[in-house]
């Protein structure tokens, strides 16, 4: 098991990264909070919504395997029945670091799909939010993710 700051730290030392479930409407949804952040701090995000050529400003890509050039890493904010088949596309084009986005409730984290990926040798984060931890964290995200980690909402180790 790794603590959740040094795997958060290895998965963000990654630059491009893809994010599944970002909206056409800005603000709508944590994954577009999420994509800007990344692209804020100087990241190569990528937005992948199979119903959208273009979100937040930039492009929209229908899957994993159509971002040019591909990607180090994902984070999933799609629903949590979407994840493991996010996951297994990752698997298949060789990305090996997945984060399940996870707010309040039961975000995009699915126990099947973490499973399934550390079962095929990947480091997979189920829970908690990117813009908790590092050069993406912000005040409010550092409060809420204390706070999740006795919720259970942020993992304390992956």
């Amino acid at each position: 098991m790794t603590a959740i700051k040094d795997a958060a730290d290895a998965f963000l030392a990654h630059k491009r990264i893809a994010v599944t479930g970002v909206s056409r409407t800005p603000g709508s949804h944590g994954s577009n909070v999420v994509y800007q952040r990344l692209r804020e701090r100087g990241y190569e995000a990528f937005a992948i919504n199979p119903n959208a050529e273009s979100v937040e400003g930039g492009p929209a890509y229908p899957s994993l395997a159509a971002v040019p050039g591909g990607v180090e890493a994902v984070i999933i904010g799609t629903r949590p029945d979407r994840a493991l088949d996010t996951v297994k596309e990752a698997e298949s084009l060789g990305i090996k670091d997945v984060w399940m986005h996870r707010g309040p409730g039961q975000g995009s984290v699915d126990d099947a799909a973490a499973a399934w990926g550390r079962e095929h040798g990947m480091a997979v984060i189920d829970g908690g939010c990117p813009c908790m931890f590092g050069p993406t964290a912000d005040g409010g995200h550092k409060f809420m993710c204390s706070f999740m980690k006795l919720t259970g909402n942020v993992p304390r180790q992956v």
